[in-house]
């Protein structure tokens, strides 16, 4: 099966790729993994495909305490790559519970952080969503909702996004280098994800010819003893998150010193648990402290009729994460 036509062209240089990028309708692909299936369903329909998989953007350096990733890396590279499995193993451990094997030595790290979402009404062509067509509705509100979303949504979106990567990045402060026509520019990882409106649900704060070219984590290699990612999914590989959770911790002399916590399969981005996080900085690791931050996790869901589940399955994911590095059984 094919889907509608369109223009190819093959950049082999970022300005250029950025001035036709500029125009309307053109959309960037690398690893295509994404793009593919929803071109050939129909969902996308482009006149004008930028292919920028030649670009040298996929270089991975670790210099002064910040770790540099190029957009166009491969998953698998950046997993791979000594500098990440040592000093930022979040990244490299949400990588390797992303997708398959085969997906992963095609997907890049841009790529990775603006897939659309797996929700089946976006997926599915004749039925109401938002996001692919605005003003149409959202089918899943009061439709079939288990995987929806308990935060952040809106009366016309309830979508999860997909992307284990993200959530890794969020609970570590990266930052997303992004470059248009215009010049460069940085954007905390937060600011690149938009919350849906009631009759729109854009996928992310991006303008049409804008690449995110580089992403640069500071300051995370002091989490590298006492991180994990804990995804819990339908089936045991090739699945997104039902819930997952990113944690991260610093203890010094007995005492958490500073806490990440970011939550996927709740929201429509990377949830950041700033609330549980706060709660655990000056007390010592233990169950008590953790489960004062798995309650706060919770504090503000709104469960619909099929995913009031998520609740406390995310309240168990944040304690057992928390218990996994902190010592704590």
């Amino acid at each position: 099966m094919s889907g509608p036509s369109f223009q190819y062209i093959g950049a082999t240089r970022l300005d250029d790729a950025l001035a036709q990028g500029a125009r309307h309708g053109a959309t960037y692909v690398a690893g295509g993994t994404d793009f593919m299936q929803l071109w050939k369903t129909g969902l996308a329909a482009p006149k004008t495909v930028i292919d920028i998989c030649r670009l040298p953007l996929a270089e991975i350096s670790y210099a002064g305490n910040m770790l540099s990733l190029g957009a166009l890396s491969r998953l698998s590279d950046v997993a791979a790559h000594p500098d990440v499995k040592i000093h930022h193993p979040l990244i490299a451990d949400a990588i390797l519970a992303s997708a398959s094997g085969q997906l992963r030595n095609m997907a890049t790290l841009g790529g990775n952080l603006l897939q659309r979402t797996r929700c089946p009404y976006f997926r599915s062509a004749g039925l109401a969503c938002n996001k692919r067509a605005p003003g149409s509705g959202c089918g899943a509100r009061d439709g079939e909702n288990r995987h929806a979303a308990l935060f952040g949504t809106s009366s016309g979106c309830v979508a999860t996004h997909a992307s284990d990567l993200a959530v890794a990045l969020a609970a570590l402060d990266a930052e997303i280098v992004v470059a248009s026509a215009a010049g460069e520019r940085r954007l905390r990882l937060p600011d690149l994800y938009l919350l849906p409106a009631p009759t729109t649900a854009p996928d992310s704060s991006l303008a049409d010819g804008d690449v995110i070219t580089a992403i640069s984590i500071h300051d995370a290699c002091r989490f590298a003893p006492r991180s994990t990612y804990l995804k819990i999914r339908d089936r045991a590989s090739f699945e997104f998150a039902v819930v997952s959770v990113a944690a991260a911790l610093q203890i010094e002399d007995g005492v958490i010193t500073a806490a990440r916590l970011a939550a996927g399969g709740v929201a429509p981005l990377p949830w950041r648990l700033h609330g549980s996080e706060a709660a655990l900085v000056g007390r010592a690791p233990g169950k008590a402290a953790f489960a004062a931050a798995g309650d706060l996790a919770i504090e503000g869901a709104t469960p619909l009729a099929k995913n009031a589940f998520k609740i406390p399955l995310l309240r168990s994911a944040v304690i057992r994460a928390l218990q996994t590095i902190g010592g704590v059984s």
